[in-house]
Protein backbone atom coordinates (compact mmCIF):
# COMPACT_ATOMS: atom_id res chain seq x y z
CA UNK A 1 0.00 0.00 0.00
CA UNK A 2 1.53 3.49 -0.82
CA UNK A 3 1.98 5.46 2.50
CA UNK A 4 0.47 9.51 2.09
CA UNK A 5 3.40 10.94 0.97
CA UNK A 6 4.04 8.44 -2.19
CA UNK A 7 0.38 9.36 -3.05
CA UNK A 8 0.89 13.52 -2.07
CA UNK A 9 3.92 13.31 -4.51
CA UNK A 10 2.20 11.32 -7.08
CA UNK A 11 -0.92 13.81 -7.72
CA UNK A 12 1.73 16.87 -7.71
CA UNK A 13 3.78 14.59 -10.52
CA UNK A 14 0.60 14.23 -11.92
CA UNK A 15 -0.52 18.02 -11.50
CA UNK A 16 2.51 19.17 -13.15
CA UNK A 17 2.46 17.03 -16.48
CA UNK A 18 -0.91 17.96 -16.88
CA UNK A 19 0.48 21.67 -16.81
CA UNK A 20 3.44 20.67 -19.00
CA UNK A 21 1.50 19.02 -21.65
CA UNK A 22 -0.99 22.46 -21.72
CA UNK A 23 1.85 24.87 -21.90
CA UNK A 24 3.30 22.68 -24.63
CA UNK A 25 -0.39 22.83 -26.84
CA UNK A 26 -0.59 26.81 -26.36
CA UNK A 27 3.21 27.05 -27.48
CA UNK A 28 2.35 24.88 -30.91
CA UNK A 29 -1.12 26.75 -31.54
CA UNK A 30 0.89 29.97 -31.04
CA UNK A 31 3.97 28.87 -33.37
CA UNK A 32 1.41 27.48 -36.45
CA UNK A 33 -1.24 29.80 -36.20
CA UNK A 34 -3.84 27.31 -35.77
CA UNK A 35 -3.85 23.30 -35.81
CA UNK A 36 -6.78 20.54 -36.04
CA UNK A 37 -6.86 18.15 -32.80
CA UNK A 38 -5.04 14.72 -35.14
CA UNK A 39 -2.28 18.09 -36.47
CA UNK A 40 -1.82 19.11 -32.49
CA UNK A 41 -2.01 15.45 -31.01
CA UNK A 42 0.87 14.49 -33.40
CA UNK A 43 3.23 17.82 -33.31
CA UNK A 44 3.16 17.28 -29.30
CA UNK A 45 3.39 13.66 -29.23
CA UNK A 46 0.40 13.04 -27.24
CA UNK A 47 -2.95 11.00 -27.45
CA UNK A 48 -5.56 12.30 -29.33
CA UNK A 49 -7.90 12.04 -26.30
CA UNK A 50 -5.68 13.74 -24.05
CA UNK A 51 -5.07 16.52 -26.25
CA UNK A 52 -8.88 16.40 -26.49
CA UNK A 53 -8.89 17.00 -22.48
CA UNK A 54 -6.69 19.50 -21.90
CA UNK A 55 -7.94 21.70 -24.92
CA UNK A 56 -11.74 21.64 -23.69
CA UNK A 57 -10.10 23.01 -20.24
CA UNK A 58 -8.47 25.47 -21.60
CA UNK A 59 -11.18 26.60 -23.86
CA UNK A 60 -13.66 26.72 -21.06
CA UNK A 61 -10.85 29.39 -19.56
CA UNK A 62 -10.77 31.59 -22.71
CA UNK A 63 -7.17 30.40 -23.24
CA UNK A 64 -8.18 28.44 -26.82
CA UNK A 65 -10.90 29.08 -29.13
CA UNK A 66 -12.53 25.72 -31.51
CA UNK A 67 -14.77 25.41 -33.76
CA UNK A 68 -13.71 27.51 -36.34
CA UNK A 69 -14.84 26.32 -40.11
CA UNK A 70 -11.44 24.76 -40.76
CA UNK A 71 -11.16 22.91 -37.68
CA UNK A 72 -8.37 24.65 -36.48
CA UNK A 73 -7.80 25.20 -32.51
CA UNK A 74 -6.73 29.02 -32.02
CA UNK A 75 -5.73 31.19 -29.21
CA UNK A 76 -8.18 32.26 -27.51
CA UNK A 77 -8.79 35.83 -26.39
CA UNK A 78 -8.12 35.66 -22.48
CA UNK A 79 -4.31 35.70 -23.52
CA UNK A 80 -4.68 38.83 -24.86
CA UNK A 81 -5.22 40.63 -21.51
CA UNK A 82 -2.50 38.39 -20.09
CA UNK A 83 -0.23 39.05 -22.73
CA UNK A 84 -1.39 43.44 -22.40
CA UNK A 85 -0.88 42.56 -18.61
CA UNK A 86 2.77 41.50 -19.35
CA UNK A 87 3.59 44.08 -21.42
CA UNK A 88 2.06 46.43 -19.00
CA UNK A 89 4.27 45.16 -16.37
CA UNK A 90 7.31 44.81 -18.30
CA UNK A 91 7.16 48.71 -19.56
CA UNK A 92 6.28 49.82 -15.68
CA UNK A 93 9.54 47.48 -14.14
CA UNK A 94 12.26 48.25 -16.94
CA UNK A 95 11.20 51.96 -17.76
CA UNK A 96 13.96 53.23 -14.66
CA UNK A 97 16.57 51.14 -16.39
CA UNK A 98 16.12 52.74 -19.96
CA UNK A 99 16.04 56.25 -18.47
CA UNK A 100 19.25 55.48 -16.53
CA UNK A 101 20.99 54.65 -19.84
CA UNK A 102 19.98 57.05 -21.95
CA UNK A 103 21.19 59.96 -19.38
CA UNK A 104 24.44 57.82 -19.39
CA UNK A 105 25.13 58.11 -23.67
CA UNK A 106 22.62 61.07 -24.06
CA UNK A 107 21.06 58.44 -26.81
CA UNK A 108 17.50 57.06 -27.40
CA UNK A 109 16.65 53.89 -26.12
CA UNK A 110 14.01 51.16 -27.10
CA UNK A 111 12.59 48.48 -26.06
CA UNK A 112 10.94 45.78 -27.67
CA UNK A 113 9.71 42.67 -27.89
CA UNK A 114 9.27 39.59 -30.17
CA UNK A 115 5.70 39.23 -31.84
CA UNK A 116 5.85 36.44 -34.52
CA UNK A 117 7.76 37.39 -37.84
CA UNK A 118 8.44 40.91 -36.51
CA UNK A 119 9.03 43.06 -33.42
CA UNK A 120 7.56 45.61 -31.46
CA UNK A 121 8.63 48.65 -30.27
CA UNK A 122 6.98 48.33 -26.00
CA UNK A 123 8.49 51.64 -24.99
CA UNK A 124 10.90 54.83 -25.39
CA UNK A 125 12.90 57.07 -23.92
CA UNK A 126 14.18 59.96 -26.28
CA UNK A 127 16.77 62.53 -25.60
CA UNK A 128 16.27 66.01 -26.71
CA UNK A 129 18.82 65.98 -29.72
CA UNK A 130 18.67 68.27 -32.61
CA UNK A 131 19.84 64.66 -34.51
CA UNK A 132 18.63 61.79 -32.82
CA UNK A 133 16.41 58.27 -33.77
CA UNK A 134 13.06 58.62 -32.92
CA UNK A 135 10.39 55.23 -33.71
CA UNK A 136 7.19 55.62 -32.61
CA UNK A 137 5.51 53.06 -29.55
CA UNK A 138 3.65 50.27 -31.10
CA UNK A 139 5.06 50.33 -34.10
CA UNK A 140 6.38 47.23 -35.73
CA UNK A 141 9.73 46.71 -38.11
CA UNK A 142 11.46 43.63 -39.43
CA UNK A 143 13.86 40.98 -37.72
CA UNK A 144 16.33 40.34 -40.18
CA UNK A 145 18.20 44.07 -40.39
CA UNK A 146 17.71 45.50 -36.72
CA UNK A 147 19.68 45.34 -34.32
CA UNK A 148 16.44 44.50 -31.41
CA UNK A 149 15.26 42.17 -34.05
CA UNK A 150 18.55 40.24 -34.73
CA UNK A 151 19.30 40.09 -30.91
CA UNK A 152 15.28 38.26 -30.12
CA UNK A 153 15.93 36.12 -33.42
CA UNK A 154 19.29 35.16 -31.26
CA UNK A 155 17.63 33.71 -28.08
CA UNK A 156 15.43 31.40 -30.79
CA UNK A 157 16.33 27.76 -31.97
CA UNK A 158 17.40 27.81 -35.05
CA UNK A 159 14.64 25.54 -36.45
CA UNK A 160 11.98 28.59 -34.91
CA UNK A 161 14.43 31.42 -36.84
CA UNK A 162 13.95 29.23 -40.03
CA UNK A 163 10.61 28.93 -39.59
CA UNK A 164 9.71 32.53 -39.40
CA UNK A 165 12.39 34.20 -41.61
CA UNK A 166 12.28 33.43 -45.34
CA UNK A 167 15.49 32.64 -47.56
CA UNK A 168 15.63 35.86 -49.08
CA UNK A 169 14.36 39.43 -47.78
CA UNK A 170 13.94 42.97 -49.16
CA UNK A 171 16.74 45.25 -48.72
CA UNK A 172 16.27 48.12 -47.26
CA UNK A 173 19.24 49.73 -47.87
CA UNK A 174 22.88 48.33 -49.74
CA UNK A 175 23.86 47.49 -46.06
CA UNK A 176 20.85 45.11 -45.48
CA UNK A 177 21.43 41.51 -45.42
CA UNK A 178 18.90 39.77 -47.59
CA UNK A 179 19.40 35.92 -47.33
CA UNK A 180 18.99 33.62 -44.30
CA UNK A 181 21.85 31.86 -44.83
CA UNK A 182 24.16 34.88 -43.86
CA UNK A 183 21.62 36.45 -41.12
CA UNK A 184 22.40 32.68 -39.35
CA UNK A 185 26.02 32.90 -39.51
CA UNK A 186 25.81 36.51 -38.04
CA UNK A 187 23.31 35.16 -35.43
CA UNK A 188 25.49 33.11 -34.13
CA UNK A 189 28.02 35.69 -33.79
CA UNK A 190 25.59 37.50 -31.77
CA UNK A 191 25.01 34.43 -29.73
CA UNK A 192 28.65 34.42 -28.59
CA UNK A 193 28.88 38.23 -28.43
CA UNK A 194 25.27 39.38 -27.28
CA UNK A 195 25.41 42.35 -28.62
CA UNK A 196 24.03 42.63 -32.07
CA UNK A 197 24.32 45.30 -34.75
CA UNK A 198 22.47 47.50 -37.36
CA UNK A 199 24.63 49.48 -38.98
CA UNK A 200 22.55 51.36 -41.55
CA UNK A 201 21.01 48.11 -42.38
CA UNK A 202 17.09 49.38 -42.45
CA UNK A 203 17.48 52.61 -42.53
CA UNK A 204 20.53 55.20 -44.05
CA UNK A 205 22.07 57.28 -41.50
CA UNK A 206 21.22 55.36 -38.55
CA UNK A 207 22.85 52.65 -36.28
CA UNK A 208 21.57 50.80 -33.53
CA UNK A 209 23.31 47.89 -31.06
CA UNK A 210 20.95 46.04 -29.44
CA UNK A 211 21.16 43.03 -26.29
CA UNK A 212 18.13 40.83 -24.92
CA UNK A 213 17.04 40.75 -21.46
CA UNK A 214 14.87 39.15 -18.99
CA UNK A 215 11.29 40.78 -17.30
CA UNK A 216 9.30 40.55 -15.31
CA UNK A 217 7.41 36.85 -15.40
CA UNK A 218 10.11 35.35 -17.22
CA UNK A 219 9.53 37.21 -20.39
CA UNK A 220 12.44 38.72 -22.94
CA UNK A 221 12.32 41.70 -24.54
CA UNK A 222 15.17 43.58 -26.50
CA UNK A 223 17.28 46.49 -24.91
CA UNK A 224 18.58 48.69 -28.13
CA UNK A 225 20.44 52.28 -28.56
CA UNK A 226 19.39 53.34 -31.87
CA UNK A 227 21.93 56.12 -32.88
CA UNK A 228 22.65 58.69 -36.00
CA UNK A 229 25.21 57.23 -37.82
CA UNK A 230 27.18 60.43 -37.45
CA UNK A 231 27.54 59.64 -33.62
CA UNK A 232 27.91 56.17 -33.58
CA UNK A 233 31.40 54.98 -35.95
CA UNK A 234 33.70 55.70 -33.00
CA UNK A 235 31.65 55.61 -30.10
CA UNK A 236 31.00 51.78 -30.50
CA UNK A 237 33.00 50.71 -27.06
CA UNK A 238 30.84 53.49 -25.08
CA UNK A 239 27.69 52.61 -25.77
CA UNK A 240 28.42 49.27 -25.77
CA UNK A 241 29.45 49.01 -22.77
CA UNK A 242 26.53 51.04 -21.11
CA UNK A 243 24.59 49.15 -22.69
CA UNK A 244 25.66 45.49 -21.20
CA UNK A 245 25.77 47.33 -17.60
CA UNK A 246 21.91 47.95 -17.82
CA UNK A 247 21.85 44.52 -19.30
CA UNK A 248 23.43 42.96 -16.41
CA UNK A 249 21.45 44.93 -13.78
CA UNK A 250 18.19 43.61 -15.55
CA UNK A 251 19.07 40.23 -15.89
CA UNK A 252 20.91 40.09 -11.84
CA UNK A 253 17.58 41.20 -11.02
CA UNK A 254 14.84 39.30 -13.12
CA UNK A 255 17.47 36.37 -13.86
CA UNK A 256 19.75 35.74 -17.25
CA UNK A 257 18.48 35.11 -20.63
CA UNK A 258 19.67 31.13 -20.85
CA UNK A 259 20.98 30.21 -24.56
CA UNK A 260 20.88 26.66 -24.59
CA UNK A 261 20.71 24.66 -27.88
CA UNK A 262 23.69 23.37 -28.79
CA UNK A 263 23.06 23.30 -32.57
CA UNK A 264 24.12 26.93 -33.50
Amino acid sequence: MASGGESNSKRDFSQIQVITRAVSILRAIRDYGGLNLSQLAREVGLARSTVFRIVATLEAEGLLKTGNPDGHIQLGTELLSLGAAVRSDMRYELRPYLEELSLKVDETIDLSILENDHMIFLDQVARPQRLRAVSGVGLSFPLYCTANGKALLSTLPKEEVVRIIPEQFHPFTAMTITTREDLLKELETIRTSGVAYDKEEHTLGICAVGVVVRGPLNSTAALSIPVPSVRFYGNEVKLITALIETRDAINSRFGPILNTYSFW
